[in-house]
């Protein structure tokens, strides 16, 4: 079980050869793939967005299993925030991965790398 970090998806969809491997190796594999409603936001706050982004965005997204924020992820987040002093969508998308008890699959490991329990792959 993987949670994929917000630029995973950024990455695939800028066709990034690595990044493409592995996401579709996971998938593949059949393997459950969570992605946190806070990454879903980011990825929809980008300005440059253009409909057919949009389009290659939904497409992604239907794929993947969308957690939203509820009370449990809201209170490890916050904990998370609050003692490693680390942005809070970090602490959401890390909360995600622990409540899911799944990797995080992400490019930038330093994001997370001291938070406790927490399996990180990088790419």
């Amino acid at each position: 079980m993987y949670t994929f970090d917000t630029n995973v998806i950024i990455y695939y969809l800028n066709q990034d050869v690595d990044i493409i491997k592995k996401v579709n190796a996971i998938m593949e594999s059949n393997s459950l793939v969570y992605f946190s409603a806070i990454s879903e936001a980011e990825i929809f706050s980008f300005r440059e967005l253009k409909e057919v982004d949009i389009v290659k965005i939904n497409n992604n997204l239907n794929t993947l299993n969308i957690v939203p924020v509820d009370s449990k992820i809201a209170r490890i987040a916050g904990f998370l925030k609050r003692n490693l002093s680390i942005k809070i969508a970090d602490s959401i998308i890390a909360a995600t991965a622990l409540s899911t008890r799944s990797i995080l699959l992400t490019r930038n490991i330093k994001d997370f790398k001291n938070i406790p329990n927490l399996q990180v792959e990088g790419i």
